[in-house]
């Protein structure tokens, strides 16, 4: 990639913003256990609008989804509010330690989960496992 391509791709992430609305949905309750209960593969992100390690993974989360268009066609993103349901049935459900924890499931069965990491590399891995299940 050329100098001039990753700046221009780098503004405009930085100015577009989160890829929020478009590719993942926020939780209520019932949502992500429906899609757990048909099967689906689902990726839940415990996120909070105050966590900077929660912007760190937005940030590479959008990149990837921007990257690989299979993530978004393929896996269900879930955005769960840690403030809202941080303490609640899902959460406790699969104890989620706390904000920032990304989790792949299939169905019920879990794919791996990233607990506050940040890097490209490691959420790629992730998510290319739960493309993976998704078939």
């Amino acid at each position: 990639m050329n100098r001039r391509t990753l700046l221009l791709s780098t503004a405009a992430l930085l100015l577009g913003g989160p890829v929020r609305a478009d590719d993942r949905t926020f939780y209520s309750p019932g949502l992500a256990e429906a899609a757990m209960d048909a099967g689906e593969v689902v990726i839940l992100d415990f996120w909070a609008s105050w966590c900077s390690t929660c912007a760190a993974q937005e940030r590479v989360i959008a990149r990837l989804m921007a990257e690989t268009p299979a993530y978004g066609r393929k896996i269900r993103f879930i955005v769960v509010d840690w403030d809202q349901y941080g303490k609640g049935k899902l959460s406790q459900a699969l104890k989620i330690p706390r904000r920032s924890t990304l989790v792949a499931l299939k169905g019920h069965a879990e794919i791996g989960r990233i607990v506050a990491g940040t890097g490209q590399a490691e959420i790629r891995t992730l998510f290319d496992a739960a493309l993976a299940a998704a078939g």
